[in-house]
């Protein structure tokens, strides 16, 4: 889906390495190990997304490091983006049919940006009736992939509503809080 909007295959896997990893520096040649691309087309579209403004770099020794830059306009955009269409909301889009009749899948705006989670929050809450096994197996692929557990919550769509109209404290917190909503409306889902 992401390569429906930018055009440069090499752009598009830059950006997945760095947003699905954020906070984390790579130096070039990292770059192009973990993007699979050549050097000369990685360098141009790191000079392109730092010309516009959306990545700094910085010498150490004698290596250039590249990092993002979370002050760029669109940055909580394109991270929500990319968690949609290549993380843990992507491989939720890509595997829906399988995991039966998703009400609302939403990812928690801490999880996206590996922030660590306070107390009993919960990094994926999914609504409907779901394919457990199915959903056990995805969920446990992105752990070994980010290399941290994942709190999730499954319920049903009439466990959810009963729970919102009696103001449940989980329910509300979930909803207070930032949110990337994967599948499923999310005035739907506040309201």
């Amino acid at each position: 889906m992401l390569h429906d909007l930018i055009v440069s295959r090499v752009r598009v896997k830059i950006l997945q390495l760095f947003f699905l990893s954020p906070g984390k520096i790579y130096h070039v040649r990292d770059i192009v190990r973990r993007c699979d691309e050549e050097i000369n087309a990685v360098r141009r579209e790191l000079a392109h997304l730092e010309k516009a403004g959306m990545m700094s770099k910085e010498r150490r020794a004698n290596r250039l490091f590249y990092m993002l830059k979370k002050d760029y306009p669109i940055y909580f955009d394109l991270l929500e983006l990319i968690e949609k269409t290549k993380g843990l909301g992507g491989e939720l889009i890509k595997n829906r049919t399988k995991l039966g009749k998703i009400k609302f899948a939403m990812i928690s705006g801490r999880f996206a940006r590996h922030i660590p989670r306070s107390g009993n929050e919960v990094d994926l809450l999914v609504v409907g009736k779901v394919v457990l096994p199915e959903l056990g197996q995805i969920v446990r692929r992105e752990e070994v992939r980010r290399e941290t557990e994942i709190n999730y919550t499954v319920m049903s769509e009439e466990e959810f509503e009963f729970r919102k109209r009696r103001r449940d404290p989980f329910i509300s917190e979930v909803i207070k809080g930032s949110r990337i909503m994967v599948i499923g409306d999310e005035l739907e889902l506040v309201k």
